[in-house]
């Protein structure tokens, strides 16, 4: 992989992480279009390492509220504090059954299917179109709630289904407030992207042997400043924007991508 794709490749996932666009379906049109070839394999990794520079970006901009929920959390109380964490682990469930049960047969998704990032982008689309016309409530996330987010959380792992897409929308959907919704939406990922990043490192399938280090290196800049601006951003327009508008943004380019990958 190119220097400068790899820069490319990491803005690209340094916006669309926190912007219900998805992320991984607009990392795999990137490659696409840059004419990456890497294989399946070699392209989850730079996927990944993308995903870890953003969840870091989601430290740093939450760094209070993670502050706060530790602390909450080891003072081995049944508080808001500790309910809230035990909801984000609840919602990891999902996602790591999924993961560990279907790896390999997700791995082979990452391979610059435009046409199955296409049709993904529609369904994130939809989701996103209904939520957008969903009333805005003051509900916090309950135990059912963290669950059933879970699981399009672990759905969102398809490229082209928004991660945040999916988890706000189906969390607004099922009558949550929205600026509480993109909370634990952004949260309820950090401890999943980290320990799939433990896991691949420990099992050694991270090896940067084949792609070199300084693409990886320069992609995760990108990608780390980017998401600190994209997320910083995000949190102050989730208050008054409404989803819909991003679901006409991925219709067209889902639109696009069936076409091109049609033609190609």
């Amino acid at each position: 992989m190119e220097v400068l794709d790899a820069i490319i490749l990491g803005v690209i996932q340094g916006l669309t992480e926190f912007l219900p666009v998805s992320s991984s379906g607009h990392l795999e049109l990137g490659k696409a279009i840059l004419g990456d070839n890497s294989v399946p394999e070699e392209s989850l990794m730079f996927t990944v390492v993308l995903h870890f520079a953003t969840a870091l970006s989601t430290i740093v901009v939450f760094r209070k509220d993670i502050i706060e929920l530790l602390a909450g959390l080891f003072s081995f109380k049944w508080n808001e504090q500790t309910q809230f964490c035990l909801k984000i682990v609840l919602s990891m469930f999902p996602a790591v059954f999924v993961g560990l049960l279907f790896e390999e047969e997700l791995e082979q998704l990452f391979g610059g299917n435009v046409i199955l990032v296409g049709f993904m982008l529609i369904v994130t689309g939809l989701l996103l179109f209904l939520a957008g016309r969903a009333k805005n409530t003051g509900k916090a996330v309950s135990w059912k709630d963290a669950i059933l987010i879970g699981i399009a959380q672990a759905i969102a792992m398809l490229p082209g289904i928004s991660r945040s897409g999916a988890t706000i929308s189906t969390s607004v959907l099922l009558g949550n407030d929205r600026t509480k919704a993109a909370r634990f939406s952004f949260l309820m990922v950090v401890p999943l992207i980290l320990g799939k990043i433990g896991k691949d490192l420990l099992s050694g399938d991270l090896s940067v042997s084949d792609s070199g280090s300084l693409p990886l290196i320069l992609g995760f800049v990108a990608a780390f400043v980017t998401g600190l601006i994209a997320c910083t951003w995000m949190i102050s327009l989730v208050k008054k924007a409404k989803l819909h508008y991003f679901s006409y943004y991925c219709f067209a380019v889902g639109v696009v991508a069936i076409v091109a990958g049609s033609l190609a």
